[in-house]
This record gives C-alpha cells, structure tokens and sequence, in this order.
C-alpha cells in the first residue's frame, strides 16, 4: 500500500495545504465534497477559525449523510427491470426482499426497494410503459417522474418508439437518463448454438448496439450513450462502465452512498469504495476536535472502541464481508463458516486470543499503519489514534473483499479485474 503522504519537507507545508492536498489525490468524479467546500474549510483553517472549520466540515458530512438517491428503473413490460434492480442492490431473485420478477408483467404499481446496506439509496421498480394499465400518454403522471434522481430505461430487445417518447419526456424534465440493452448474453448464447460456424462474440455485440442507435436515429434523436449488460452476470459486459457513469455524473454529496451501495463485482469497484470511505475518514479526523497539537498516548477508551467496533461493522457490511455475507458464501461453498473466515482478517479483530488482548493488537496496528505510511498530516499536528486504526481496518477489509472476489471467481471461472 502506498503512502498516504511523504515527511514533510518545511514549515510551509501547513495543515491547510495538508488538508486540500488530500482531496487533490482523487478524481474530480469521485471526490465526496464539492470543491467550493474544500476552498471554504482551507480559507477558514488559514485564518484560525476552527469553530468555523469545524461548522464547515460537520455540515458537509452531514449533507452526505442525509442525502437520498431515488433511481427510477423504467422501461417495456418484460425487460427485465426488477432482475436488474436485485443486482444492483446485490440480492438474488428468490430472496427475501428481492423485487418481484416473472416472464409477465409482475410489476402493477410503483415499488420501492431500498438497498439492504444503504438504505438511503432506494430503487424504484416502474410498471412497463405501453402496459395496459399504465398507457403512454398518463404515465409520467402516475408514475411521478419528478422526484426521481435519474432514468434507467431497460429494453430486452430493440429500444421501441415508447422508450423513445420516455426519453424524450425525461430530457424535458432536465433529468439524467441510461439506455440500457439487457439480456445480451442470451442473446450471444443463441447466436453461438445457431451459427457455431461463423459466430463471433465482438460482431453480435457491435450489431446489438448498432440495432439499438439504428431505432435512435430513426426517431430524430441523437445518439445516446447506450449499455449492453446481463442481469445474470453483472460484472460482464458494460456494467461497471455504467457504475462510472452514474458516479461522476451524481451531484458531489450523493456519490459516496452510491458508491458504498455497488455490488463487489471487479477489483475496481472494491478500490473505488474504498477511495470513498478514505475521504469520508479524512473528513472526520478534521471535524474531531481538529487536529491535536501535541500527540495522544496510545490508549483507547472504552467509547473509542465502541466507535471502533462499529467502523468495522460497517466496513464489513459495505464491502461484504460481514457475517451474513460469509454465512451465505459458507452454503454456496458447502463448507463451514470458519473456512470462509479463515480466508480473511478483519472478522479476528475483536476477537481476544491468550498472546494479545484487543488493546494490544489495536496497538500494535497503530505502529504498523504508522511505519508504513508516514505522517498524515504536517508535523507538528497529529491525528487521534482512532483515526490511524479506521484507515488500517479500512485497508485490511479491502484486501478480505478482494480475496473473496478472487476465489468467487477462481469457483465461478470468471474473471476479477
């Protein structure tokens, strides 16, 4: 792992410069705080104002915090919409809370679903436009179209002239929205058990999309960006592409809920998570009395460790690697939960062995994340251990998501990256 930050070099690498220069690591469509508030906390530091750095920082988190993301996922009965809604939300279709799926239209009235781990994230499953009970010229009524964030439109086949009128609505309305082509790998499996002669993978994709801007120029419209993906496999196809899409296209303080809300599906959205939640702590260390000007004794208080113990509860469940996600990995696997576990650190961390309390080994981690990565901040300034332990338990849940990925992939013959 690399440093956070180099030694500093002088006096004038300031905790102002310190605090800016962070953010400046990430790419602007992945950072969590708008640049305004970034200028705004540095000015404020520079003058000494820590109630209002403070003020500042606490605002921007807690915007983050209340923030609510509505997806709307709409398009023609049968498309496929509420299959699509289980894997984004990371819940297959049989299970309990899972959106209703079927070969009819199984979807009767607007639903909603929030995600299991992040439950200000809600996807809402929209009846079919063109059913029989929801008719093109009332549905952007009765379905509320104003409240949503951003469109999905989902199409199994070509895009249709009732997609189009939709995204043409839509664009009225201001509103960000995504064409998404599913089922494509029926599609490839058809073309390959009737043409095994001539059948070539990259050609039925090109043709899927052309057929699809094909509808759109027809119709007068533009070409929009389009995205083939399976709901059966989603870390195949255009998916994650579509994953960077709607991140760096959501307002800064919606992003990292989203981010925390994507399934574990490449090695890359495990590290955007964790380049989400870093910012997130970085934040916090800030907002937490500042920074101290003279360092702490490693010695962590029992309120410490309540904190603590629910950082890494929820890194576990973001990245999922928290109990219920090995329980369900165990039964997939057919074999014991502490196989799984042993696999990965972060579910040993709380737990006391005779060789080392917990106050020791979160010790112990505190030297090791510090001998590794350098100063975090200027000298001088020093954060509070709590912090250096988040960053080390954030890290260690990341390799753990990582390692399960590689072994989903190594039992389901897929790739990881």
């Amino acid at each position: 792992m690399g440093q956070l930050f180099s030694s500093p070099k002088s006096d004038d690498d300031d905790l102002p410069s310190s605090f800016t220069r962070y953010f400046k690591k990430f790419n602007t469509g992945r950072k969590i705080i708008s640049q305004e508030t970034l200028n705004l906390i540095e000015l404020r530091m520079k003058k000494g104002n820590i109630q209002g750095t403070n003020s500042a920082i606490s605002d921007a988190l807690k915007e983050i915090d209340s923030s609510l993301l509505n997806v709307a996922v709409t398009g023609e009965t049968g498309s496929g919409k509420s299959s699509f809604i289980n894997s984004l939300r990371g819940i297959r279709n049989e299970e309990n809370g899972a959106a209703e799926t079927g070969v009819v239209e199984t979807t009767m009235k607007i639903r909603s679903y929030k995600h299991p781990n992040m439950p200000n994230v809600v996807f809402w499953d929209l009846p079919g436009i063109g059913s029989t009970n929801f008719p093109p010229n009332t549905y952007l009524e009765k379905m509320k179209f104003y409240e949503y964030d951003f469109f999905i439109i989902i199409s199994a086949t070509r895009f249709k002239k009732n997609d189009i009128d939709l995204a043409k609505a839509i664009s009225m309305m201001k509103k960000e929205f995504y064409f998404l082509r599913t089922k494509v790998d029926s599609d490839i499996s058809n073309e390959a058990d009737g043409k095994p002669q001539t059948f070539d993978r990259e050609k039925v994709l090109q043709d899927i999309r052309q057929n699809c801007v094909n509808t759109f120029r027809e119709n007068g419209i533009a070409e929009p960006p389009i995205f083939l993906v399976s709901n059966k496999n989603v870390c195949h196809f255009d998916f994650p592409v579509l994953m960077d899409k709607l991140i760096s296209d959501l307002p800064v303080y919606k992003r990292h809920n989203f981010m925390l809300s994507l399934p574990n599906i490449t090695e890359s959205v495990i590290e955007k998570k964790r380049q989400s939640l870093k910012q997130r702590i970085w934040l916090e260390g800030f907002a937490a009395d500042l920074v101290n000007i003279i360092p702490t004794l490693t010695f962590l208080l029992d309120s410490d460790l309540e904190t603590l113990e629910k950082s890494m509860k929820l890194y576990r469940t973001v990245f999922g690697v928290d109990e219920a996600s090995l329980q369900r990995l165990a039964r997939d696997w057919k074999i014991g939960v502490d196989q799984v576990e042993a696999m990965i650190k972060s579910p040993a961390v709380f737990k006391p062995t005779d060789e080392e309390t917990i106050q020791e080994r979160l010790s112990r981690y505190i030297q090791e994340f510090c001998l590794a990565n350098g100063y975090l901040v200027t000298k001088n300034h020093f954060l509070k251990e709590i912090f250096y332990l988040k960053y080390h338990f954030l890290d260690m849940v990341t390799e753990d998501a990582k390692t399960l990925l590689k072994e989903i992939c190594l039992r389901n013959k897929l790739p990881s990256n």
